[in-house]
């Protein structure tokens, strides 16, 4: 394979993942956007644990769901860039998957949580509550899909991870 073949591949990727983001977040019709949130692409960071540059494709999707967002140019500047955040965060930083559950939750708590009371109104504590709650019900399901799903031979050829090949619980 060349550096061109892997390249139009990690793009494809990345755009997949993106498309992926956007669909979940634009069609469930659930708590996407406001104080209480439950949005279940958010599940797809944790991807980022095996493959960094999937960080640009969960960026990409959320920053194309946010242009949805009541909240408007804000919530595209400031709630893609706490996904950003946490995704490198993720990528970079866990030594464990376990551990990258951590910073989804409290990075869109404050951040959200944060960007609610500033342009919103609500008490900041409430929302960072309210945000990091939906947030974390989110990752800790994705949590035990991830390790569910890492135990699966096909799954791990399919993702091609680039770190942590080997993850145990």
């Amino acid at each position: 394979m060349t550096n061109s073949d892997s390249l139009v591949k990690k793009i494809a990727a990345n755009a997949i993942i993106a498309a992926v983001y956007f669909v979940l977040t634009f069609c469930i019709p659930v708590f996407q956007y406001g104080e209480i949130q439950f949005r279940i692409a958010e599940f797809l960071v944790l991807l980022c644990f095996w493959r960094p540059d999937f960080v640009f494709g969960v960026t990409l999707g959320c920053l194309l769901a946010n242009c949805e967002s009541p909240m408007g140019i804000f919530d595209v500047l400031m709630g893609t860039g706490a996904t950003l955040v946490s995704s490198l965060m993720i990528a970079y930083l866990s030594p464990r998957l376990l551990v990258g559950i951590i910073y989804p939750v409290l990075v869109n708590a404050f951040v959200v949580g944060g960007e609610l009371c500033w342009l919103m109104g609500y008490a900041f504590w409430e929302s960072v509550l309210y945000v990091g709650a939906g947030e974390a019900v989110v990752i800790v399901l994705s949590y035990f899909l991830w390790m569910g799903l890492s135990r699966n031979k096909g799954f791990m050829a399919a993702i091609h991870p680039v770190r942590h090949a080997d993850i145990h619980w």
